[in-house]
């Protein structure tokens, strides 16, 4: 059965649907030893040759068995599966048993917390579309402290100075000190380097960033550059109505974060 190339290279877990993409407009993709640059196109991996970048996937397609992983992102990694100056990759954390996987979605370099990885682009399509509304929770410490007038307009929505216009966001104060202040940040979008783009656009840039929840998933006790396998009944909640949205009211009343180093100020 034809599917689209994008889908395929996915399904074969060597990267997202958009990095996908990328990969059939740059020329690294041929069918049958034919160049194939346009998006949309479609192929047979039972009948026809598919090869990125000169590797032919057709085996990887017939033997893959979906995989996802849940790991505490360090400070100082690169969410990519390469990177041409050869620093830190967050699969690089992880087993080569385990086979290639792609990050789903992405956290900057100096930001930590949990990130998902998969061989699964369906998964990852999903759970990166803004329009499933998979909610992303943020812990965020911010130098100086912000006035609750700034802040209203980042929960309002902001325009960034690419002039991107940024979703309406839930944003609570949990602490501050004389100099600094913390927020819990929640997203159901995730723009490159977002919350940092948005507390610069008030004057008040972020010093420290952790995600602590993806959808359904809580922060866990893994110690950074820690991971573990996702269930059967994990995955399934990420597609449930709602999955993620109803803890948000509960999580408001909490104390102030412990994991960002406030007792330094």
């Amino acid at each position: 059965m034809e599917e689209r190339l994008q889908k395929l290279i996915a399904t074969a877990g060597l990267a997202s649907r958009r990095h996908a993409e990328e990969m059939i407009t740059a020329g690294e993709v041929t069918v049958n030893g034919q160049v194939v640059n346009t998006l949309g196109a479609k192929a047979d991996p039972v009948r026809d040759h598919i090869k990125v970048r000169g590797k032919l996937i057709n085996p990887l397609l017939a033997a893959r068995e979906k995989v996802y992983v849940l790991l505490n992102k360090p400070r100082g990694y690169l969410t990519s599966v390469a990177d041409p100056e050869k620093r830190p990759l967050v699969t690089e954390l992880l087993p080569s048993a385990i086979g290639a996987l792609h990050p789903v979605g992405r956290l900057d370099f100096n930001t930590e917390g949990l990130l998902l990885l998969t061989n699964d682009g369906d998964f990852t399509n999903f759970v990166t579309s803004a329009r499933n509304g998979v909610e992303k929770v943020y812990e965020v410490k911010v130098k100086g402290r912000p006035p609750e007038q700034a802040i209203e307009s980042l929960r309002r929505g902001i325009t960034l100075p690419d002039d991107t216009r940024t979703a309406p966001a839930q944003i609570v104060k949990t602490y501050e000190t004389a100099t600094n202040a913390w927020f819990e940040v929640v997203l159901h979008e995730g723009r490159n380097q977002q919350i940092r783009r948005m507390f610069d656009s008030i004057g008040h840039s972020v010093i420290k960033l952790r995600r602590v929840v993806i959808g359904p998933l809580r922060n866990e006790r893994l110690k950074p550059g820690e991971w573990r396998l996702l269930t059967p009944a994990e995955v399934a909640r990420f597609k449930k109505p709602g999955a993620g949205r109803k803890q948000t009211s509960a999580r408001k009343r909490r104390p102030a974060p412990t994991n960002l180093s406030r007792k330094r100020g």
